[in-house]
């Protein structure tokens, strides 16, 4: 496994290493201390499993940074770890390319698995964010103000939809198409399927959505 970890604190990317060796027996890490040398380092060899993108490194411009690098390495798999936590700036980023979004106050363990999450094909985002219903989330018959409406799985509308389009095989962006939201928006939704049904990869979300009479079983 091979890893990039972008941030200008050599500390943290210390800390970091230790926190990334227990993923695997063979894992290496390339270290960039600032954003144009991250490029750099794709340029050189674009094969990374991960990259760890901090957002307020040297040459950095938050999350239009994170767009920039996603434009230039579309299959590069960008998790953000920062010390900035703001709804506002977690869904540009997640807009802009990221699958992830992990503070840098998170507990190692926690964030260890939060990156065995993203490895395995899922989105992680702090729990705090999706416990707070999206606007598009708000279904039209609930009065403004009340209690979120969930299903019988404690899903909303929009959580329920995308799991639907999940298990149909689709990817983020054709099920942004198809509910007619920001890709960053439908990756929000899935990352609290996953919380909410406990599950780490879109192959059990087609699994569970079967299980629940989303969408048909596959024929063996």
């Amino acid at each position: 496994m091979k890893i990039l970890i972008a941030d200008d604190h050599a500390l943290f990317r210390d800390g970091m290493r230790y926190v990334l060796q227990q993923l695997g027996d063979e894992v290496e890490i390339i270290e960039a201390a600032n954003f144009p040398e991250a490029l750099r380092r794709m340029e050189v060899s674009p094969k990374f499993d991960l990259v760890l993108m901090d957002l307020s490194m040297p040459g950095s411009e938050g999350a239009a940074s994170v767009r920039q690098f996603h434009h230039r390495y579309p299959d590069a798999v960008i998790v953000v770890i920062s010390g900035l936590d703001h709804r506002e700036e977690i869904e540009r980023v997640m807009e802009s390319g990221a699958v992830g979004f992990i503070s840098k106050s998170t507990p190692s363990k926690v964030m260890l698995n939060a990156l065995r999450l993203v490895l395995e094909g899922g989105i992680y985002l702090p729990p705090q964010l999706l416990q707070v219903a999206l606007p598009h989330d708000q279904p039209l018959s609930t009065p403004v103000g009340s209690r979120r409406q969930t299903n019988a799985h404690g899903l909303s509308t929009r959580q329920n939809e995308a799991l639907t389009l999940l298990g149909r095989g689709l990817s983020n962006k054709e099920i942004a198409e198809i509910m007619g939201l920001a890709e960053g928006t439908v990756k929000i939704h899935i990352a609290a399927v996953y919380q909410v049904l406990h599950i780490s990869s879109r192959f059990e979300a087609m699994r569970v959505a079967e299980r629940m009479g989303l969408v048909p079983p596959k024929e063996q």
